[in-house]
């Protein structure tokens, strides 16, 4: 396992202490890290989503376009 040391301000830590003050503040702060790493994983996945959904719409506009403007073509004289 491994060890970590990081600073927080003061009120942070006499917030954590009040609130999770009985519980093991290392699996407090290991839960809170995996939290942390699912959140942000899904935060890419969405963006990558969305990144596909933009071009996917992208392209499907311009097929679209493409068949409008053929057949306002054809059906003039």
């Amino acid at each position: 396992m491994a060890t970590e040391n990081f600073s927080r301000p003061s009120d942070v830590k006499e917030a954590f202490d009040k609130i999770f003050g009985r519980q093991n503040k290392s699996a407090v702060l290991t839960e809170l890290m995996h939290q942390a790493v699912e959140e942000k994983r899904r935060r890419q996945r969405c963006a990558k989503a969305v990144e596909k959904l933009l071009a996917l719409r992208k392209r499907s506009r311009r097929v679209i376009d493409k068949a409008v403007r053929a057949a306002r073509r054809h059906d003039r004289p």
